[in-house]
């Protein structure tokens, strides 16, 4: 069976790129240039004008180490193993004989280089997937870090290495030619400038040498202060210009015609610069970095330097909260340790969009930059949407770590709102100043906010205006900290949750209290179901509680975590319950019957979950994770047998999904899994079943090729030409004689007109066939189709029979609907057969009252089950 009955993972989103140096190649019929940039364990690929993602390859076993391309292949290395892939996303070949992980990969006209952690050197034949040249290098006195091939020099390689010197070698000899000294720290880069014989040499101690190999002179020297020279690019078009990157996230323009620094880029990513590269003959550059963003530059600056033209970014630290914004359940809002807001889409990448950063000051964080940013707010541990004011005024409520503060979003405009939602109280006393907002609801309407503190206050404001509209309780609402905060669907009730276990039912306009429920265990996190007045409760005991908030009293109770509960999700009709845990499980609770009905293991722990408002996909967020990844709920397109879990249920771990979907069913898990597939959705069809043959209907009969004669006949001329071939005219008889007099009883009629009847044998009879052959079978019981009146009346009598057994009720409608149809006229002109019609009609109506007693008791017995307390 597979890891999960009801989820399967589908795609991953808010990947763009990581530490693995990205990659350019021009595509000459598209005039377009491509960036490809790795994402773990697949790459994507980019164009430069829109930064569009074109493709997405297929999934590696591991993460990939190393990219390289030249113009028809993409290289990657992953472990010990180098594979060559077509259009960006098919494997062609692969080379395999590393025994360490491959770091470093060079297209070498038609050879690939490769070198792996332990300094061993292939050079491959890309075609043949043969080893050319194999060297090894002793990594205490030559650890090869860099590699690269000068322009115009013949079956030449330069090889940069840890200890700082460089080797020049002939790999078409297999011999070293020329050892450069180096200059005393480790080479990190290399790169060829535009001038012949001349290249740059990165090192880890900030020096960028410009070096001529010809004569091992050097050029010129330039060092940055900001560490390790992570990249080297050169501009060529038209201007003497070089770029390098650093490790803390700067980039610095160097004119090699004055030899100084011309320009410097501050804080371009938030993390190390690792893949920089300028564009052909454009004023472009492109670079990437570890903080999963994507930028193109553009040199338009007076003093030469660049400015930001477009870029492609996700969180650079993981979410901490994400959750479905809309009710078509297209986006997804995504709140990340990095303190931004992003709403990710499910459609396409490109509709994705970043809400901003938390500051408490937005135009000074403009003046002074985003990574030395000192008005910058801790990032976002929860936060409430609604989407019924949103052009309005701002419908985003967020609470920050470590402050009492809220901050209100506007997903519209995409931008922070203006409004920091603050009581005097908290600047006044000085017992409250280490208060926390802890959580917070946006009511129905849009129009409030309620927010609950660490203090155990719980405040109310007007989101239009951000004034404050009251407080619950004399001074506090909880002599605690609130851990949840809830609204109901018409604004009447608020439900706040306290550390100690008290659950307080609140008038929302009034402010006075109503009820309260005492839990005796401490709880961590509330979550309500408008429509169907569902409160589920989480515990520290790992157990979750369902209260019905119309009755005030605990309805359910689920225990199976061995770990804190993280996050909670109902399904669009509350029937389910999703759960995260810190003990790496996603379990599904059904909540009519109270039963585990799904479980799964994750590679890492779910931090947060959220399923759609349509119930097609659950997004998730894990721990140590940038991604928001989606689970298709495989209920809603495939029959699931959704029987309770065992006790001693042990879960398979389900792997993450990557970013680009794959079915990963197989052959055996269909034929693992246990559903009994033998009489579902066979009979459905029955009555449309001349619908469906008429839609499927070719539009003309295939024509069989006409056969062309021996000898073509010619037409006499001054130029020959050929004489068309006059088609045979078919003619049609018709015959006078009805066809359905001279056709056999079938099987079933004989069956039916036979003297000994067996109802039993005659209905799994009936089971075996399919909708075409029971749709023969009805039509010939007639004497049009072979039957007679004797054979009509007894398919009646037959379905009398079934009746009264008081079994497969729904199958035998569905064949006497399609009798009656079909046979209509032909009943009502025989007064036999409706006399046993009526009888049969009189039987049909006791059945049905019967199953209908039946439900009404199941139905009170859920409600009772659902009401009552447990």
């Amino acid at each position: 069976m597979p890891a999960s009955k009801i989820f399967t993972g589908f795609r991953a989103l808010g990947y763009v790129s990581n530490h693995i140096p990205l990659q350019v190649r021009h595509h000459r019929k598209h005039k377009e240039n491509y960036v490809i940039t790795c994402v773990g364990k697949s790459f994507h690929t980019y164009n430069s004008s829109k930064l569009g993602i074109v493709s997405i390859s297929n999934t590696h076993p591991d993460d990939i180490s190393c990219l390289a391309v030249d113009a028809n292949l993409v290289f990657t290395g992953c472990r010990n193993k180098v594979q060559a892939f077509q259009r960006g996303k098919q494997v062609l070949r692969t080379y395999e004989g590393h025994e360490y992980p491959v770091h470093l990969l060079l297209p070498f006209g038609n050879h690939l280089i490769s070198v792996d952690t332990d300094s061993n050197v292939k050079v491959w034949d890309i075609h043949s997937e043969g080893v050319y040249l194999d060297m090894n290098f002793d990594n205490s006195g030559f650890q090869v870090t860099a590699i690269m091939h000068p322009h115009t020099y013949l079956n030449k390689l330069v090889l940069g290495s840890k200890q700082g010197s460089l080797q020049l070698w002939n790999i078409k000899q297999d011999k070293m030619l020329y050892v450069f000294e180096g200059w005393n720290s480790a080479v990190t880069c290399l790169e060829q400038s535009p001038a012949m014989d001349v290249i740059a040499i990165g090192l880890a101690d900030g020096q960028i040498i410009i070096h001529n190999l010809k004569f091992d002179e050097t050029v010129m020297k330039f060092r940055q202060d900001w560490g390790p020279v992570t990249t080297i690019a050169f501009r060529t078009d038209g201007h003497p210009m070089m770029v390098t990157g650093s490790t803390i996230g700067h980039i610095a323009l160097w004119d090699l015609e004055s030899k100084k620094l011309k320009s410097q880029i501050r804080d371009a990513h938030e993390g190390a610069v690792v893949g920089m590269q300028c564009l052909p003959n454009e004023p472009l550059m492109v670079t990437n970095a570890a903080d999963n963003s994507l930028k193109v530059w553009i040199f338009d600056q007076p003093d030469g330097g660049g400015r930001l033209l477009r870029q492609r970014s996700g969180h650079s630290a993981p979410p901490n909260k994400v959750q479905h914004y809309d009710n078509n359940g297209k986006n997804i809002l995504s709140a990340g340790q990095d303190s931004t807001l992003r709403s990710f889409s499910v459609t396409h990448d490109k509709l994705n969009k970043s809400l901003g950063r938390a500051s408490y000051d937005k135009k000074e964080t403009k003046k002074t930059g985003l990574k030395k940013d000192r008005y910058m707010m801790p990032p976002i541990t929860q936060f409430s949407s609604d989407t019924s004011r949103q052009s309005d005024w701002d419908n985003i409520a967020a609470c920050h770590r470590g402050k009492c503060l809220v901050t209100t979003w506007s997903y519209q405009r995409s931008t922070m709102g203006s409004y920091k939602l603050k009581h005097p109280r908290f600047d006044e006393d000085p017992k409250l100043k280490l208060a926390t907002a802890l959580c917070t609801d946006i009511s129905p309407c849009g129009n409030f906010v309620v927010i609950g503190y660490s203090t155990g206050h719980v405040d109310n404001y007007n989101l239009q205006s951000g004034i404050h509209r009251g407080c619950y309780g004399e001074t506090v609402a909880h002599n605690c900290s609130v851990r949840g905060i809830a609204i109901d669907g018409l604004s009447q009730i608020t439900i706040t949750a306290g550390l100690d276990g008290e659950v307080k039912f609140w008038k929302f306009k009034q402010k006075n209290l109503i009820d309260s429920c005492h839990l005796k265990c401490c709880i961590s996190d509330i979550l309500l179901h408008r429509e169907s007045s569902m409160l589920a409760v989480s515990l520290d005991d790992f157990r979750v509680m369902i209260i019905d908030i119309d009755t005030r009293k605990i309805v359910r109770t689920f225990q199976g975590h061995h770990n804190a509960v993280t996050d909670m999700t109902f399904s669009p009709d509350a029937r389910w319950l999703i759960t995260a845990s810190m003990d790496s499980t996603v379990r599904t609770w059904d909540l009519p019957t109270g039963k585990l009905i799904d479980c799964f293991l994750v590679s890492s722990a779910a931090t947060s979950l959220s399923l759609s408002p349509t119930g097609d996909f659950l997004a998730t967020s894990h721990v140590d994770d940038i991604g928001v990844y989606l689970w298709s709920n495989m209920t809603l397109y495939t029959f699931v047998s959704l029987r309770p879990l065992p006790e001693d249920y042990e879960p398979d771990t389900l792997e993450l999904p990557a970013t680009q979907y794959e079915n990963k069913k197989t052959d055996e898990d269909d034929e693992k899994e246990d559903i009994d597939m033998d009489d579902y959705d066979l009979w459905q069809n029955l009555l449309n079943l001349d619908i469906i043959k008429k839609r499927n209907k070719p539009k003309e009969a295939p024509r069989a090729p006409k056969s062309a004669p021996f000898f073509i006949p010619t037409i006499a001329g001054l130029e020959p030409k050929f004489a068309a071939i006059a088609d045979d005219i078919e003619k049609e008889t018709k015959s006078r004689i009805t066809i359905g007099n001279l056709e056999p009883l079938s099987e079933l009629g004989k069956a039916l007109t036979a003297d000994g009847l067996d109802y039993d044998k005659i209905l799994n009879r009936f089971k075996e066939l399919g909708p075409s052959a029971i749709d023969l079978e009805i039509r010939s019981l007639s004497p049009e189709g072979g039957g007679s009146i004797e054979a009509m009346e007894r398919f009646l009598m037959f379905c009398n029979h079934v009746l009264n057994s008081k079994n497969n009720f729904e199958i035998i409608n569905a064949y006497l609907g399609l009798f009656l149809k079909v046979h209509g006229d032909t009943i009502a002109s025989n007064p036999t057969l409706c006399s046993v019609l009526e009888t049969l009609s009189s039987r049909h109506l006791q059945t049905w009252r019967s199953l209908q007693d039946l439900f009404t008791q199941n139905t009170c017995m859920v409600n009772y089950l659902r009401t009552a307390t447990l």
